[in-house]
């Protein structure tokens, strides 16, 4: 049960960095986004939800005697840069922020859906509904950029159609 406490309390502390990174990379894409303005209001909502999510797996370390990694927090926060400065370059930067989005999306869905069961497995009831709780709105994110995609796309290629209109973000 050590190990599975240890692992547990790791994959908490990763989360809380993909957190940290999702809170940087939805605040970049938010502040640029110009034209598009219900993939933003979406952006926005999703960035209320990460920082409650941030609040649960802090509670959830600080339940455990522990806490977040200052080192892997950085790095997610680093990696968040790098990924803005390079959108900023690409005369495609909404949809390629979208597809990025929906990756990373997928990516937290997994997460939570390990953290579920290595709480459970550790009997920690309250970190388990703590990641249940979290885990519907990665997917319900997840779920409006795929739906979204396709009108997005459509919307992009229209405005980049038309040689007034700016269509990047």
């Amino acid at each position: 049960m050590e190990k599975t406490r240890s692992h547990l309390l790791d994959w908490l502390r990763d989360a809380h960095a993909m957190e940290q990174q999702a809170e940087q990379m939805l605040k970049a894409q938010s502040s640029r986004l110009e034209h598009y303005p219900d993939l933003k209001a979406r952006i926005d909502q999703h960035l209320e939800e990460t920082l409650g999510q941030q609040k649960l797996l802090e509670e959830a370390l600080a339940r455990l005697d522990s806490s977040p990694s200052t080192l892997k927090d950085i790095g997610g926060k680093l990696m968040a840069f790098g990924q803005a400065v390079g959108g900023m370059t690409a005369t495609d930067e909404v949809i390629k922020g979208a597809m990025a989005g929906y990756v990373f999306e997928n990516m937290e869905i997994a997460s939570y859906t390990v953290l579920i069961a290595a709480a459970q497995a550790a009997g920690d009831v309250e970190t388990q509904r703590a990641c249940e709780r979290i885990l519907p709105q990665e997917v319900a994110m997840a779920d409006w950029l795929r739906e979204h995609l396709p009108s997005l796309t459509e919307a992009f290629l229209a405005r980049s159609e038309a040689p007034e209109t700016p269509a990047k973000r």
